[in-house]
């Protein structure tokens, strides 16, 4: 069956034209010089063939035809029958037919007769367009399919075939057996075979055999195009036609997700193992082997192939994406490696701070500046300048090159063994503004890029408008801090004490205000558009499931690394504060640092002047109000709380062991507070409005960046829901495990700890936030929970509280006359003596501690005759000595 192709005329018009009729022409063009003069010879003596319209039953009858043909200047007639014309195949007219129903017998026999035939839509194309009608050699009804080749593949029914290429045929489409780079629609049957593999590796559009028949019953459209998207989209054939999938390792809510989204994209689902299924779907971070042996039949693939066939809007060839069953899974590293179980006391506390050494040598940030290549054999490398643990005896000790013999590589810049608290802090602003550069880099080469790249398989994911919006000036904002990122290395590379951090965000001030506004200022509309996309644009939504399963991105989405910018500038301002902190009066940098931090003040004010949220503002004075002795920097328009938390104190490092302890976990800090033994009183306000006096006392307010490791203690008979923080801050050299035991059900543990280690890694500006979480054994770092519920240990803590309350009233080193006074008074009272009313009422409360004789206080030895004459007449509460 010859194929129809494309025809340019004299006048430049694109017309259909016989390919036979083409090859000819061009032959003839080949040999135009060389029989030129024969050739107009020839013209000159043929005779002039006139064209004619022959409008056939119905199509005669129709009036806008026939203004059509005068439009265009092209004589016609009318007739009902083939037998009137008698003439109709003279060689003297070339007569086009034009016929309304191509299923009625004229049209059948206008066939077999080989005569031109042309469908009204056709007509009134040509006289809407201004073009003369078009030369076909096959019967064309309409031009909605005109210049579109089509390739089929999976059909079986050869009259069905047919049938589907004949209206192919009629609407002015080409047909092709072969698939090729110039076939524009591949029309699938089945999403099997070479040629759907090519179309999709091609970005070819792909549909159902629905769209023909549809667009046939559209024939009669003049300004029908089949190949409109909005059109073709209904009959695109979906990634996962005739799949089968099942889904393995995934949470619940994950779970349904692609359930849902496998129905949306032409598939079903199935129970794990069913026979039935043809793809089983793995989290490979999580399942290391299948509980079953696989059919041959099944792909056992990667949800990467699944989030892949969305974005593309095709089924992804299933070879790249096979799951491989894990020989030698890699597990972490347990802290139980580590474990302290010698019974001698002072090798189980050096072994332990071994433990938290290792621990906070595996969570330092990455060294600094970069090397170019690896000093010598000899020579002290940057990582061990910065590893605090590393010092000299113990790099001795250990064989290793002192570093008062070591030679500096070409990259290192020689430090003092004891660096300062000054050094410290700058170097964790050079190493965070390392990390946020890389994050930054990460959303414009892993999320904006790909969206903006001309080209996409299955046409763009998002339209130019709506990247603009998500990604804003987050382009700018990556210049300036590639800037002061490589400013910074510089000063660290050459660091001296009199180095101005300051003029470095000086120099960059007007540029931060530039860019910074843009971005946060339309921030909730960056994070609104993403939440629609996600919900209207499955593709859009793989998008981000591919790239949010990169180890790049730590498993953050892109609205939670979106945020960054938000709060990277705060951040900069509190490392500022603490460098301005460890700066010496007479440093000149003083005053400069100052002049930045009014600088990066006016920057956020600037931005933050319409941004404030009255409910943020209420969360923060409720935690103050409920705080005594809130720090009052805690109020900040940047911080906003995440999580409340109650707990119990397991160690003695900030409170005693059994103290209840409530953390207020903000965006950036940890507040600790430990519950209030006695509330004095409550606060009134002028107004006469009494408010709930404060119920917590402040003990520490931590920023997260000092948090170096969150161990997640496994659960034993002997410990129960248990976690510690590693902590270390920078002016400190020795680590400090913090223990808790959680009292509440919600949130559960493993929640806690996730929420934890994610703010923990945004201070820090680092995407790996699940490697801050360590799994460690309870003996490891001696940590237990048996005690903390029974009644006699709740007591005896009862009694430990009490005991230092009445060691801070009795102490003769804060007020011993006071002390000694009332001591006295309650003496002479036993002995018989009648006291005043006065007297009477500091005997009563003294006689309220006799029930503390049998405890051992140094503030208690030299009293032991007072308490043992009044042990009688108990008759107050402990709390009153508060």
């Amino acid at each position: 069956m010859a194929d129809s192709s494309t025809l340019v005329s004299e006048t430049g018009r694109s017309l259909l034209a016989d390919s036979s009729v083409l090859e000819s022409k061009m032959i003839e063009t080949s040999k135009e010089n060389v029989f030129r003069a024969t050739v107009l010879d020839v013209e000159e003596e043929m005779p002039q063939i006139e064209t004619r319209v022959v409008l056939v039953q119905e199509a005669g009858k129709r009036e806008e035809l026939q203004k059509a043909l005068e439009e265009i200047k092209m004589p016609y007639i009318k007739t009902d029958t083939i037998e009137e014309l008698g003439d109709f195949d003279s060689p003297e007219f070339e007569t086009i037919f034009v016929v309304s129903d191509f299923q009625a017998p004229i049209f059948s026999n206008l066939c077999k007769a080989d005569c031109r035939v042309i469908g009204p839509p056709v007509v009134l194309h040509c006289a809407q367009k201004g073009e003369p009608l078009p030369f076909s050699c096959r019967p064309l009804y309409c031009a909605s399919m005109l210049n579109l080749v089509l390739c089929f593949t999976g059909f079986r029914k050869k009259d069905e075939l047919v049938k589907l290429v004949t209206l192919v045929h009629h609407m002015g489409g080409i047909i092709r057996r072969d698939f090729s780079s110039k076939v524009t629609h591949l029309v699938a049957n089945s999403t099997h075979g070479d040629k759907f593999r090519i179309a999709v590796s091609l970005g070819i559009p792909i549909v159902k055999a629905e769209w023909i028949y549809k667009a046939w019953e559209k024939r009669n459209e003049i300004d029908f195009c089949a190949a409109d998207d909005d059109f073709r989209n209904q009959f695109k054939v979906p990634p996962f036609q005739d799949c089968m999938l099942s889904f393995l390792g995934f949470s619940d809510d994950e779970k349904a997700n692609m359930e849902e989204m496998t129905e949306m994209q032409g598939g079903h689902y199935l129970p794990v193992g069913d026979e039935r299924c043809t793809h089983l779907v793995v989290e490979e971070s999580t399942v290391k082997d299948l509980p079953f042996e696989p059919l041959k039949k099944l792909y056992v693939v990667k949800q990467e192939w699944f989030w892949g066939s969305i974005q593309m809007d095709a089924r992804a060839g299933e070879s790249m994406y096979l799951f491989e069953k894990s020989e030698s899974p890699d597990f972490k590293k347990s802290v139980s490696l580590l474990s302290l179980s010698t019974p001698n006391s002072n090798r189980k506390r050096r072994r332990l701070k071994e433990t938290l050494a290792q621990l906070t040598r595996e969570t330092d940030l990455s060294p600094f500046p970069p090397r170019k290549r690896p000093s010598a054999e000899h020579s002290l490398s940057i990582g061990s300048l910065l590893d605090i643990s590393n010092t000299p005896e113990s790099s001795t000790a250990n064989g290793e090159t002192p570093k008062s013999c070591a030679r500096p590589s070409k990259n290192s810049t020689p430090l003092p063994l004891k660096q300062s608290a000054r050094w410290q802090v700058a170097k964790e602003l050079y190493q965070t503004e390392s990390n946020y550069v890389d994050i930054l880099t990460t959303i414009i080469q892993l999320f904006q890029v790909p969206l903006e790249k001309e080209g996409q398989l299955g046409g763009p994911i998002l339209a130019q408008e709506e990247i603009k919006t998500i990604f804003g000036s987050i382009p700018d904002i990556l210049d300036v801090h590639t800037k002061i990122k490589e400013d910074l290395e510089d000063l660290m590379i050459n660091w001296t004490e009199s180095k101005s951090i300051g003029d470095i965000i000086l120099k960059y001030s007007k540029d931060l205000l530039k860019t910074y506004p843009p971005f946060v200022n339309f921030f909730e509309m960056s994070k609104e558009t993403i939440t629609r996309c996600e919900k209207q644009k499955p593709r859009f939504h793989a998008f981000l499931k591919i790239n949010q399963a990169k180890p790049e991105c730590g498993r953050q989405s892109l609205a939670e690394l979106l945020i960054r910018p938000v709060q990277r500038l705060p951040s900069v301002a509190l490392l500022l504060n603490d460098i301005k902190k460890h700066t010496a009066e007479e440093n000149p940098d003083k005053i400069t640092l100052e002049r930045a931090i009014e600088s990066l003040k006016e920057v956020m004010t600037h931005i933050n002047e319409d941004k404030r949220k009255t409910e943020a503002q209420r969360q923060f004075f409720d935690v103050v109000y409920e705080v005594d002795g809130c720090p009052a920097n805690l109020l900040s328009s940047h911080r906003s709380l995440v999580q409340r938390l109650e707990t119990v104190a397991l160690g003695d490092d900030i409170c005693d062991r059994g103290e209840q302890v409530t953390l207020f976990l903000f965006n950036d800090c940890l507040e600790i507070a430990r519950k209030r033994h006695k509330v004095i009183g409550a606060f009134k306000s002028p107004h006469g409005h009494t408010r709930p006096p404060a119920s917590l006392k402040h003990v520490v307010l931590m920023p997260l960046s000092q948090i170096k490791k969150v161990l997640d203690i496994r659960e034993t008979e002997d410990c129960q829901k248990a976690f510690a923080l590693v902590v270390r801050p920078p002016t400190e050299l020795n680590n400090k495990l913090l223990s808790f035991q959680m009292t509440t059900e919600d949130p559960c543990k493993e929640d806690w700890l996730k929420m934890l280690c994610r703010h923990v890694a945004n201070t820090i500006c680092k995407a790996d936030a699940e490697n801050l979480i360590y799994v460690a054994d309870p003996d490891s770092v001696e940590v237990n929970t048996k005690d903390m519920d029974s009644t006699l240990s709740r007591a005896s803590r009862a009694i430990k509280k009490t005991s230092k309350k009445v060691t801070r009233a009795f102490s003769f080193s804060k007020t011993p006359k006071r002390a000694l006074r009332r001591a006295l008074m309650s003496h002479s009272a036993t002995e018989g003596r009648s006291p005043s009313c006065s007297e009477s009422y500091i005997g009563s409360r003294l006689t309220s501690t006799s029930s503390l004789a049998g405890v051992h206080s140094p503030s208690l030895v030299s009293l032991p005759s007072i308490f043992e004459k009044r042990s009688h007449t108990l008759s107050r509460s402990t709390t009153h000595l508060v």
